[in-house]
């Protein structure tokens, strides 16, 4: 037993002071009792550098240390835990030291530990070299796994030895057809080898081509797996990587007629290339007469109804070449072109109805019956241009009257009042914590926090503590500098309040922030920021000092309105306990409360004085006066941008809170900072709609230039305000519009929804100037901060939905500006897009009837040629002028 352990302090020691060498000499003089009895000490050195800091000298033992466990476990599910264990994975020793310390374990053993380290996820990093080697030294059979085929894959790609292909590597490994077939089998593993694959002579695609073509690797498995690979679909890297290797094994005539099915499949539901692949196979059969005309119009069916114009059309142009080469197929492929007609790009119409014009007489007549059936599908213009060229009965009924279709108006939602019981407003807060909540859910969760602390603030504290374990500061000091300084900096919505509650943040901090507000910060968005953040430190300061029953401003609507019997009722009620109203929560009840209906305003005014407060009085006043009007505002340029500045507020009172008196100063665009917390935070910037409701102009001003961004930088999700903007109550001038065009033009096809959603509500209120928003969409547009392909994809979206004549409204002002470019320099500024910009004006204006002429589109429509854009202004001044589309 004394040597056993004179074994162990030698080895321990060795670990220790990180002498490899020396380590691995005394394990190999080891009996596997003796190599047992030194794991617990190795353990506990193990958790022993756990703890030690990152450049400790002692972390210098860890490649011994990793070597050493290894080889002192005698289970391989031990060993293979040891080797893959995440705190020694980034000092671990090299493959191989750790195949000498194992390699003379029996057989079976070293297999199990082999395919124990390739089932371990990629993640935990197992060197190749280690499982192939302990593979080698068992002769087990080679793993199959993700682990083992990626890291293969690697090694063979990285090896670049003079003379050495990957070609080569492959043919001198014994497991390369296992390993080849197993490829096929992990899912997504294209995004791991797409960079590794390569082009080339000497890339994998020729070298595994090569190989089945010499026989090494099995042809018809590599090209069923191959073709079943894109069948089951995936990321685009998987596609791209079995795509690049099926046209590498370069198929044969026999081998292509075998799958027609499978391509057939694939030109339908795969990715675009892939499509396209399968495309270009089965028109080549098909020209060579071998695809049946069933078989080619059951593929039309599917790749016609496709969103990408390349196929479709490149799908027409195929059955133009059938048909010409069989004339008799036209009772097979007529129906099939025919389903083009229901495409949403009129181009694709037009090129299917001259199909089917042109071979319409050779069909028999029942085939003429579907054609006529399939013509509904057309656009307007070439309805009629069907009734006349191909006499199709009914193709020519006279349209019933266009009917505008628009969502209904957004209802006002009464905001419910706060829970009841603790547990279920703990709830709330949770649910708010988690995912953001809109308005209501926070006024109500806010007031029902105030009502708790004010009844029994330690119940409500044990509530709270389940839903608010994951924030940061739940565990801290409150001495700690940083939990003070974080919340004097911001309240951060509800946690100002909730810290409030479990004492994690002093008095004199929120006092200090109550009192003089936040830090300076100039920029536009500090105005009602500040207002939305004074509210939420006044309330966790009230709470610490003097609790308030209950919130005077927590609205009435889901807008951010107050209505003013509800407000009087409060004061109220606050007379009647004799609380004191908090300032910036009176200050915020104000600015809240509706004053549209004149004999409402009265009646509670009346009943304000009757309290007899000084709250009261200024209530009764506030709802007799004029409120602030909307000040005014000019237009500034900044770049391509075109911004907004807005002049003074009047009519704050003077007794407002600081906070509340900034609403009102000017708004400068180019006096204040472009990027500051808000401008890269959005959590908040629907709650300063319900700062100043009825007065959406004020806030859509101050976010201008993120909305701006969106077009310009392509920024992400900051259109998102957009519908909040659109369903707010209060007039839509300019900045709401400049903000909608900005968002129409976005980057990313989301906040072009977000603009979509309220360029809807705005027009189903009745409160959207067509006439504005395209004379901005034009200036825009010409500045290039509007792409016009961008536009098109929103305006078609928005049109599709049943707002043609709103679109076209919108259009017919927003055209003239770059026409007069296009008819003035030859060139529109932004050219690109300007087609399918016309393709939905033209579709608008046949679907509304609309008629009458267009400033500058005769010059358009007369240039030479048959770009998108000149059969597009064509079509557009044909329908106009006597409503046939060219």
């Amino acid at each position: 037993m004394s040597g056993a352990v004179s074994a162990s302090e030698a080895l321990l020691g060795a670990v220790r002071a990180g002498r490899m060498g020396e380590a691995a000499g005394l394990l190999d003089g080891m009996t596997d009792a003796e190599r047992r009895a030194c794991l617990p000490a190795l353990k506990d050195l193990r958790k022993e550098l756990r703890a030690a800091p990152w450049d400790a000298a002692s972390r210098k033992a860890y490649p011994a240390l990793h070597a050493a466990g290894a080889a002192c476990h005698t289970g391989a599910a031990g060993t293979a835990a040891w080797l893959t264990a995440a705190d020694l994975r980034w000092s671990q020793a090299s493959p191989g030291v750790l195949l000498h310390v194992l390699g003379d374990r029996e057989r079976d053993w070293l297999g199990d530990v082999a395919h124990r380290l390739a089932e371990r996820p990629p993640l935990a990093q197992v060197p190749y070299e280690l499982m192939s080697g302990l593979v080698r030294l068992s002769g087990c059979p080679v793993p199959t796994t993700e682990t083992y085929v990626v890291g293969w894959i690697e090694q063979v790609g990285s090896l670049w030895q003079r003379g050495d292909t990957v070609l080569q590597r492959l043919r001198q490994d014994p497991y390369t057809a296992e390993l080849v077939a197993a490829v096929f089998e992990i899912p997504d593993i294209g995004s791991r080898l797409d960079w590794l694959f390569g082009d080339g002579p000497d890339s994998w695609f020729n070298a595994l081509a090569q190989l089945t073509r010499e026989g090494a690797v099995d042809r018809k498995a590599t090209v069923d797996a191959c073709v079943a690979r894109l069948l089951r679909g995936g990321v685009p890297s998987d596609c791209r990587v079995f795509l690049r290797l099926l046209t590498a094994l370069g198929l044969t005539r026999d081998e292509e007629r075998e799958r027609a099915a499978d391509w057939l499949a694939l030109a339908s539901d795969a990715v675009s290339t892939v499509a396209s692949h399968a495309q270009s196979v089965l028109g080549s059969l098909a020209l060579d007469g071998e695809l049946t005309p069933r078989q080619l119009a059951e593929m039309s069916g599917g790749v016609l109804f496709r969103t990408e114009k390349k196929l479709v059309r490149a799908q027409l142009v195929l059955l133009g070449k059938a048909l010409r080469c069989d004339p008799s197929s036209a009772a097979e492929l007529l129906p099939a072109v025919a389903q083009a007609f229901g495409h949403e790009d009129t181009d694709v119409q037009e090129r299917a109805l001259k199909l089917v014009e042109r071979h319409l007489d050779a069909a028999p007549p029942e085939v003429r019956g579907e054609v006529v059936d399939a013509a509904e599908e057309l656009s307007p213009g070439l309805r009629v241009r069907a009734a006349e060229t191909l006499g199709l009965e009914g193709a020519d009924r006279v349209q019933e009257p266009y009917v505008e279709l628009l969502p209904p108006a957004p209802e006002p939602a009464r905001v419910p009042p706060a829970p009841e019981s603790a547990v279920e407003l703990a709830e709330e807060v949770g649910a708010l914590l988690a995912s953001g909540g809109d308005v209501a859910a926070f006024e109500r969760t806010l007031d029902g926090l105030v009502r708790h602390g004010y009844r029994d603030r330690d119940a409500l504290a044990e509530a709270l503590k389940p839903v608010v374990t994951r924030l940061w500061w739940v565990d801290a000091d409150p001495r700690y500098p940083s939990v003070e300084k974080y919340f004097r900096a911001d309240p951060h919505g509800l946690e100002v309040v909730l810290a409030t509650l479990l004492g994690q943040v002093s008095t004199a901090t929120l006092h200090r922030a109550d009192q003089h507000g936040p830090m300076t910060d100039p920029c536009v968005h500090s105005a009602v920021a500040a207002a939305f953040n004074a509210r939420l430190w006044e309330a966790a300061h009230r709470l610490s000092t003097d609790p308030l029953p209950f919130l005077l401003a927590t609205p009435t609507w889901g807008s951010g309105l107050l209505e003013p019997d509800e407000l009087v009722a409060r004061l109220d009620e606050y007379r009647r306990l004799g609380a004191r109203p908090g300032e910036t929560d009176f200050a915020q009840a104000l600015l809240r409360v509706r004053r549209d209906d004149s004999a409402a305003s009265a009646a509670a005014a009346e009943r304000a004085t009757a309290l007899g407060t000084a709250e009261g009085n200024r209530l009764a006043l506030w709802l007799t006066t004029d409120g602030p009007s909307l000040p005014w505002s000019s237009r500034r340029t900044s770049g391509v941008r075109i911004l907004l500045e807005l002049g003074e507020l009047d009519g704050v009172p003077g007794e407002f809170p600081p906070a509340f008196q900034r609403i009102g100063r000017p708004v400068s665009l180019f006096k204040a900072r472009a990027y500051c917390a808000h401008y890269w935070d959005r959590a908040e910037r629907h709650h300063w709609l319900a700062v100043v409701p009825g007065r959406r102009e004020l806030v859509a001003a101050r976010l201008l230039r993120e909305l701006s961004s969106v077009a310009v930088e392509g920024t992400r999700g900051d259109a998102s305000v957009l519908p909040l903007l659109a369903e707010a109550p209060g007039e839509a001038g300019e900045a709401v519009h400049l903000g909608v065009a900005y968002g129409l033009g976005a980057r990313h096809p989301e906040d072009r929804l977000s603009a979509v959603d309220a360029l809807l509500v705005l027009a189903a209120q009745g409160q959207l100037d067509t006439e504005r928003l395209g004379a901005d969409l034009g200036q825009l547009m010409r500045r290039g901060a509007v792409k016009p392909l961008r536009l098109a994809e929103s305006v078609r979206t928005a049109a599709t939905t049943g707002a043609y004549a709103t679109v076209w409204e919108i259009l017919r002002a927003a055209l003239p500006v770059l026409l007069a470019d296009l008819a003035t320099d030859g060139a529109a500024a932004s050219a690109r897009g300007f087609g399918e910009l016309l393709a939905v004006a033209a579709e608008c204006a046949e679907r509304t009837g609309a008629r009458g002429c267009m400033a500058h589109l005769a010059q358009a429509a007369d240039r030479r040629g048959s770009s998108r854009l000149v059969t597009q202004a064509r079509r557009l001044r044909a329908t106009l002028d006597h409503g046939v589309a060219a």
